[in-house]
C-alpha cells in the first residue's frame, strides 16, 4: 500500500477508534511502518479529526523528517518496531477498561488478563504489565522493548495498552480484544468464572500463533 493510502488508512481507523469512545480527548496514537521509516500521528491531535497530510513522518532512527511533529509518545511505537522486525503498525491508547485493569492490585505482572475467550488467547496470547514510568520517561522505552522482544502486547501500568501488529488492522483488531476482555475481566469481579483452563489456552494458542 503506498503512503497515501496508509495515511488515508490512518485517518479511518482513528476516526473508528475515536467514535466508538476506544480513546478520548487528545489521547492516544498510531504508527505505520512504510518503507524509508514511520508514519505516526501528531502530538496532541485526535484521533477523530485527523488530517492525513499532517500526519507525521519519522526515519528509520526516529528522526521527524515531515508533517507535524509526532506523538510524545513516538519511543513506545519505535521501542516495538525495534524488536518486533515483522510488525507492521503499533496502536497505543487510553482505553477505559484496559487502564483500569492496568490500575488494579495484586494482579500477574506476567499475564494480567484471564484467558476469559479464545479470541483473546488467539489475538492477545499472554499480556504482561509494564511497570509505571512517569509520561516521557525514556527508561519506559526500554521497558517496553524488553517486554516486546517476547509480546506484541504490553499494558502499561496506570497508562493503558501498546499493541503491534502485522498491518494497521490486524493491530486494531488486537487492541479492540485486549479492551473487551478487560471489560469483561472488571464486569466478572465478585463473580466466580470459569477462565479457559491452562490446557484449553495452549491448544488455542497452537493451533492459532499469534503473527504479529
Amino acid at each position: 500500500m503506498n503512503e497515501s493510502r496508509l495515511r488515508e488508512e490512518i485517518t479511518r481507523y482513528g476516526r473508528s477508534i475515536f467514535d466508538r469512545g476506544l480513546t478520548g480527548g487528545s489521547t492516544g496514537n498510531i504508527s505505520v511502518r512504510v518503507e524509508d521509516g514511520f508514519l505516526m500521528t501528531p502530538t496532541g491531535s485526535s484521533l477523530g479529526t485527523l488530517d492525513p497530510a499532517r500526519i507525521s513522518k519519522l526515519d528509520d532512527s526516529g528522526g521527524h523528517v515531515s508533517g507535524d511533529a509526532p506523538t510524545k509518545e513516538a519511543f513506545l511505537h519505535i521501542a516495538m518496531y525495534r524488536q518486533r522486525l515483522a510488525a507492521g503498525a503499533v496502536v497505543h491508547l487510553h482505553s477505559t477498561h484496559s487502564v483500569a485493569v492496568g490500575c488494579l492490585a495484586d494482579v500477574d505482572p506476567e499475564d494480567v488478563l484471564p484467558p476469559l475467550t479464545a479470541y483473546y488467547v488467539m489475538r492477545i496470547g499472554r499480556l504482561p504489565l509494564v511497570p509505571f514510568f512517569p509520561p516521557g520517561d525514556p527508561a519506559l522505552a526500554d521497558a517496553v522493548g524488553d517486554y516486546a522482544a517476547r509480546h506484541h502486547a504490553v499494558l502499561l501500568a496506570n497508562h493503558g495498552p501498546v499493541v503491534a501488529g502485522s498491518g494497521l488492522s490486524a493491530a486494531v483488531d488486537a487492541v479492540e480484544e485486549l479492551e473487551e476482555t478487560a471489560r469483561l475481566h472488571l464486569l466478572l469481579q465478585g463473580h466466580r468464572t470459569r477462565p479457559l483452563t491452562a490446557a484449553q489456552a495452549d491448544a488455542v494458542r497452537d493451533a492459532f500463533p499469534v503473527r504479529a
